[in-house]
């Protein structure tokens, strides 16, 4: 099972491509305010390094949170649009053992229909500057 795997709840970005438990392959970087930007280029190169396609992601982890707002929203947005366009299963976790938890409820059969975001409190939307 070829899984993706996405944490998006900081200024450094991390995704990570796993043959059921094992690693393949692992990208960080500081997307900061560029992460909507910068996401797609880098999982096409991470797919691509590894000799993937995204018709080869059977299934999705993404962190839930609690975390930046924009951060996880893009994330979660990502994750549920690829796991959608490519009919994987999705699941959304937290805690430190996000990755290797959701990993298991993949392996046994789970599945969101949408992964949510946990934020951690309430969003704190602002006002449109003029």
């Amino acid at each position: 099972m070829l899984i993706l795997t996405l944490k998006t709840d900081q200024p450094e970005a991390e995704i990570c491509l796993y043959e059921d438990t094992k690693l393949l392959k692992q990208e960080t970087w500081q997307a900061h305010r560029q992460l909507a930007e910068t996401i797609h280029t880098k999982l096409a190169n991470l797919l691509k390094s590894s000799h993937k396609d995204w018709k080869d992601i059977s299934g999705i982890v993404c962190f839930k949170g609690p975390g930046s707002f924009t951060g996880l929203r893009i994330g979660m947005s990502v994750a549920n649009a690829a796991a959608y366009g490519v009919d994987a299963k999705i699941v959304s976790e937290q805690g430190k053992l996000w990755r290797e938890n959701g990993i298991k409820r993949l392996q046994a059969g789970d599945s969101e229909v949408v992964a949510m975001p946990e934020y951690g409190a309430e969003a704190h939307i602002t006002q449109q500057r003029k």
